[in-house]
């Protein structure tokens, strides 16, 4: 509680002192340790956004200075904000980590057992649950908020919300499978041992067409974008009805689910065991 009233006293403020950033590298230690984070599952399986956590990570924009992060021996050059470095690690955080350019950027959560495959990037205050592999080219956004065993396939691009500060970021439950190409943006939530297939976009305005239960999901008036429980959900097309569209056999995009996870979608899922 102290340091949230820390931080949201330094969040109206535009000037700091040696002693505020201080204030603020306790708040990234506590973000990296995953101490606290962007947004929290509460009891009764509502995602909330923790305000004060967004507004810690957009402090750490304002106060920071740019400085050159690269060494003079490397032929490509880094310039960022001196309160954003890479996330100090070591042997012992017992995350896998591939030879090859991954970065994960400090102020993110990546907990033990944790698999991460280059080229891929995780971005500020993001956090990723145990088990989890973020596969090559796989982009984890800010805040956004991935669970245990989650298979984020190569290319996968899961959005972060850290604008508006009270809005939840993407959040992508237990035991999810999202396929390569996959694009996850504007914080869709994914609940729990659903599966994505390849190339599947979604985002606050994608309808989603659910075929076994015969209804519609949208997102509700300012809320998220909520895919069921062991959805499994592939790239569909819908006619486009006016004159103009019938007479040119014209279609749009439109994610469809397709069945609900059972024992057959679970053995096609089992590869990522292999793996580790």
């Amino acid at each position: 509680m102290e340091l949230r009233e820390h931080i949201e006293r330094l969040f109206a403020r535009t000037e700091f002192t040696s002693a505020d950033r201080e204030v603020y590298e306790e708040f990234k230690t506590a973000l990296r340790r995953g101490e606290i984070r962007s947004a929290e599952k509460a009891d009764d399986g509502v995602w909330r956004a923790n305000s004060w956590v967004k507004q810690g990570i957009l402090l750490g924009f304002r106060m920071g200075k740019m400085v050159e992060m690269s060494k003079p021996t490397e032929t490509l050059r880094f310039f960022d904000k001196d309160t954003f470095p890479l996330r100090p690690m070591t042997l012992e955080d017992g995350v896998r980590i591939v030879m090859g350019g991954s970065a994960i950027r400090d102020g993110s959560y990546v907990a033990p057992t944790v698999v991460v495959v280059p080229p891929a990037y995780i971005n500020v205050g993001s956090y990723v649950d145990e088990g989890t592999m973020v596969d090559s080219h796989a982009l984890v956004g800010s805040c956004a908020q991935i669970g245990k065993r989650v298979h984020l396939s190569a290319a996968a691009q899961i959005g972060g919300v850290l604008e508006p500060v009270n809005a939840t970021p993407v959040i992508i439950e237990d035991d999810v499978l999202v396929g390569g190409n996959t694009g996850v943006y504007e914080g869709t939530i994914v609940r729990e041992r659903a599966v994505l297939a390849s190339g599947v976009i979604l985002t606050r305005s994608t309808p989603v067409f659910d075929l076994p239960n015969q209804k519609i999901i949208k997102a509700e008036e300012g809320g998220s974008l909520e895919i069921p429980a062991g959805a499994v959900v592939v790239q569909g097309s819908r006619a486009v009805s006016n004159d103009f569209g019938r007479e040119n056999g014209l279609s749009i995009y439109c994610p469809m689910i397709v069945k609900y996870r059972d024992e057959k979608t679970d053995a096609a899922t089992k590869l990522e065991d292999y793996l580790r």
